[in-house]
């Protein structure tokens, strides 16, 4: 399943971005659950948030109340609306789709945050 995951960029603290993550499989995209996990320089991936296919959300404590997302089936599509970003926030994020044991990744798209 190709994922292709666009919305990174550079954005000042307290400010606010989205990405967005878009299935190339309809029927892979409706069956899975989604998520968004990121990596910064000499960090492990880590957990953002994830989101069933029915709408039940996840997400790490670190994003929580800051962070929404949301999922649009009909656009193959995930979101991760990120608000008052923090230096800490900086990554590249990735989306993730899993499916019946098995896990897709996206190319990763870099956000950097300014102080």
């Amino acid at each position: 399943v190709q994922l292709q995951a666009s919305g990174g960029g550079l954005v000042q603290a307290g400010g606010s971005q989205r990405l967005s993550c878009e299935a190339a499989t309809t029927a892979a995209f409706i069956a899975s659950i989604v998520g968004w996990y990121r990596q910064a320089p000499g960090k492990q991936r880590e957990l953002v948030a994830t989101i069933t296919r029915s709408g039940t959300t996840n997400y790490a404590d670190s994003v929580k109340g800051r962070f929404t997302i949301s999922r649009d089936n009909a656009k193959n599509t995930v979101y991760l609306q990120m608000n008052s970003l923090k230096p800490e926030d900086a990554a590249v994020y990735y989306c993730n789709l899993g499916l019946l044991g098995s896990n897709y990744w996206g190319q990763g798209t870099l956000v950097t945050v300014s102080s």
